[in-house]
């Protein structure tokens, strides 16, 4: 049995259902520690962080994923127990198999060759957080606050997100949308529906601005971006019976936003389209993440290179998905790129990953790092 595959098996076994780590976070600074790593857990409220870094000079390259896994939902359903790590024509089944304790398992492994193998001449390190199936409100964004009092800047930054479509290495993200949530309130008047003219019906109000946002072009996007979307994910009203008219109706929507538009953009023409049909209404904004955009093309070569010279063909660079812990790692100015196996199972039922993607995005995670390697060793040569 791979090393990759036996870490993936056992970081299966726990059940690190967000924000738990349930003791991942131990096994893997436990694998880092022997190796020379200096090791920091940097906790806040419910939430684990492992720091580990190795080296003090040069560039700083981190590796960054999350131990924490969705529930796994009515586990009667599943054909195996999901925390019961199973292979099967040549999957491993289990909950956080793609969503990414195999990532975790491979950067590890990687790790381990490249540092018994080479003399490092970079700084290296490998932060994990159990909270970024969740709020994320205390796991890689409390860390990064925390790197900024103390002046750490991160250069180069790899998640081991769940980037792959269709098969290994086929797309990398480079960048992510923003994601801006809205929780709207439309307040009326509740009564009987025999008389309309005595209440006023939140529901009718809430139709003709549904509608509106729904249709709303909100911007074309760019080359690296699709076009803003919006999208209602709750309707809450009424009170259960067919004969009262409610007081109140609640709306939660999300825009998954490209550079081509604000959170204050966005803002203010929803406050426009509602104003139009009531000024009865309250409205409540919470931001997820700004959009971010690599453009140095350093890292993004080293990666793309890296993936090519193991299977074979060039990914495609993409900022389509949902948002990953690389948003709170780009403003301080690192290059962010993400690369991991294939999303196809992620938080579903049977969730899985195949064991040759992992044991093959080990030898990519490798080679990259060989690449920052050699790049800053060629450079020491010519001063």
């Amino acid at each position: 049995m791979s090393e990759t595959r036996k870490l993936t098996e056992q970081l299966i076994k726990i059940r690190s259902v967000t924000p738990v780590d349930g003791g991942c976070q131990k096994v893997l600074a436990e694998r880092l520690s022997s190796l020379g790593f200096s090791i920091e857990y940097l906790n806040f409220e419910d939430v684990s962080n492992l720091w580990a870094v190795l080296g003090d000079s040069g560039p700083l390259f981190a590796f960054v994923g999350h131990t924490d896994v969705v529930p796994p939902g009515s586990v009667e359903l599943w054909t195996n127990d999901p925390f019961t790590p199973t292979l099967k024509n040549g999957f491993i089944f289990g909950r956080g198999a793609a969503d990414m304790k195999g990532s975790l398992a491979a950067m590890i492994t990687a790790i381990e060759r490249f540092v018994t193998h080479n003399t490092l001449n970079f700084k290296l390190a490998y932060m994990v957080t159990s909270d970024e199936e969740g709020d994320a409100l205390n796991g890689v964004r409390r860390v990064m606050e925390e790197f900024r009092s103390r002046k750490t800047k991160i250069d180069y930054c790899l998640v081991g997100e769940p980037s792959s479509s269709n098969s290994l290495g086929d797309t990398i993200k480079i960048g992510r949308r923003g994601s801006l949530n809205g929780k709207l309130k439309l307040l009326g008047i509740k009564g009987h529906v025999a008389y309309p003219h005595l209440a006023k019906n939140p529901i009718h109000i809430a139709a003709p601005i549904l509608d509106e946002l729904v249709k709303e072009a909100w911007d074309d996007g760019n080359e690296h971006f699709p076009p803003t979307s919006f999208q209602i994910s709750n309707f809450r009203g009424g009170v259960g019976v067919t004969n009262v008219i409610p007081d109140s109706i609640e709306v939660d929507f999300n825009f998954r936003y490209s550079t081509e538009s604000s959170d204050k953009s966005l803002k203010d023409r929803v406050v426009q389209i509602i104003e139009k049909f009531t000024s009865d209404y309250k409205i409540e904004w919470s931001l997820s993440g700004k959009p971010f955009l690599t453009k140095s093309l350093n890292l993004i070569h080293l990666v793309s290179n890296s993936v090519e010279q193991v299977v074979g063909t060039k990914p495609i660079l993409s900022t389509a998905g949902g948002t990953s812990d690389g948003r709170f790692v780009a403003p301080t100015g690192a290059e962010v790129v993400e690369l991991g196996p294939s999303n196809e199972t992620i938080h579903k039922i049977d969730e899985c990953v195949r064991l040759e993607d992992i044991e093959k995005l080990s030898v990519i995670y490798e080679k990259i790092l060989i690449a920052i390697n050699e790049e800053k060793e060629n450079k020491l040569q010519t001063k």
